[in-house]
C-alpha cells in the first residue's frame, strides 16, 4: 500500500474518530465546563503518550526539538476551543457547525499563498457544494431552519475560530522537517494544549471540577481523551505532513455525514430524503476535491 492511500485512511479514521465525539461530548454536555473538559482531555491524552515517548530513545531524543513546534501548533488548536466555547455564549451550536464549513475553504486561500496550492474558479464551486451539502445535513434537511438562519455576535468570534482552525491545519504541515518524529510532535502539540488550555483556564476563572466525571462520564473522557485527542492528533499531523492541508480539510465536509450515519446506528436516528441528498453532495465534493488538491512535498 502506497503513502499516500495510507495517509487517506488514516485521516478518514480520524474523520470517524472526530464525528463520534460529537455524540459523545453530548453526553458530556453540562457537567463541567467545556474548556476544563478541553483541558482534560489534553492532560489524559499527554499522560497516556509520555510512557512510549519516555521509553523509546528516538522519540525521546527529539522531545526537547518538538516543544516549540507542538507550542506554535498547539496555539491555533486550543485557540479553536477557546473561541468556539466563547462563541457559544452568544451563538448556538448550528450557527457554528455552519459556519466551521468554512474551514476548508479557508485552508485552501492560506494554502494557495503559502504553499502556492493554486485556487481556481472549478475549486471554489466544489467547496462552495461541499458547504451547501454539509449545511442540508446539519440542519436535517430542514431548508426553511437555514433559510431564517441569523448572525450575532457570537457568530463573529467563532471565525476567528475558523481561522484558528485552517491556521491549525496549515501549521501542522508548515512547520514539520523531514528529520522530525511524529509521536515526539504530539506529545509536544498536547502538552502545549496544556498550557494554552491552563492559561484560559485561569484567566477567565474557571473551577476544574474533573471529580463531577464519574461512572460512565469518566470512560466518556477516557474516549474523548485517547480516541479523539491523543489518536486523532497523531493521524492529523502524520496525514497532513503526506497529504498536505488542503486534502485534509477536505474531509471535514464528511463530519455531519458521519454523524448521521452513526446516529442513525446507534440511537435509530431516521435520515430524511433532503438530509440524504446532503450527505451525497458532501462526499460528492470530498472526492472531487481530494482528486484536485495536489500534494504539497
Amino acid at each position: 500500500m502506497n503513502q499516500n492511500i495510507q495517509a487517506h485512511i488514516l485521516v478518514f479514521t480520524a474523520t470517524i474518530l472526530v464525528a463520534l465525539s460529537f455524540i459523545i461530548s453530548g453526553k458530556l454536555s453540562g457537567i463541567i465546563d467545556p474548556i476544563s473538559l478541553t483541558l482534560g482531555r489534553f492532560v489524559l491524552a499527554f499522560i497516556s503518550l509520555l510512557p512510549i515517548i519516555l521509553i523509546v530513545k528516538k522519540y525521546r531524543v527529539k522531545i526537547k526539538k518538538s516543544f516549540i513546534k507542538g507550542l506554535k501548533i498547539s496555539f491555533f488548536y486550543s485557540l479553536y476551543f477557546i473561541l468556539l466555547f466563547k462563541a457559544l455564549e452568544d451563538t448556538t451550536a448550528l450557527n457554528t457547525a455552519t459556519l466551521f464549513t468554512l474551514v476548508p475553504l479557508i485552508t485552501a486561500i492560506l494554502a494557495n499563498f503559502i504553499f502556492k496550492d493554486k485556487l481556481n474558479i472549478l475549486k471554489l464551486f466544489i467547496y462552495f457544494m461541499g458547504m451547501i451539502g454539509t449545511t442540508i445535513v446539519i440542519f436535517d434537511g430542514d431548508i426553511q431552519r437555514l433559510i431564517n438562519l441569523s448572525f450575532n455576535n457570537g457568530d463573529i468570534i467563532f471565525l476567528f475560530g475558523v481561522l484558528s482552525m485552517a491556521l491549525y491545519s496549515i501549521s501542522a504541515k508548515f512547520f514539520y522537517e523531514k528529520e522530525d518524529e511524529v509521536l515526539s510532535i504530539t506529545l509536544m502539540t498536547l502538552f502545549g494544549g496544556i498550557i494554552w488550555m491552563s492559561i484560559a483556564l485561569v484567566a477567565l476563572d474557571i473551577p476544574l471540577q474533573w471529580e463531577k466525571l464519574e461512572g460512565e462520564n469518566f470512560w466518556y473522557m477516557v474516549y474523548l481523551s485517547i480516541g479523539a485527542t491523543l489518536i486523532t492528533v497523531f493521524l492529523y499531523q502524520k496525514s497532513t505532513v503526506i497529504l498536505g492541508p488542503n486534502k485534509l480539510m477536505a474531509y471535514v465536509y464528511l463530519n455531519p455525514a458521519i454523524v448521521a450515519f452513526l446516529m442513525y446506528i446507534m440511537e435509530n436516528q431516521k435520515i430524511n430524503i433532503n438530509t440524504f441528498f446532503g450527505i451525497l453532495l458532501s462526499i460528492f465534493a470530498t472526492i472531487i476535491l481530494l482528486k484536485k488538491s495536489k500534494e504539497i512535498k
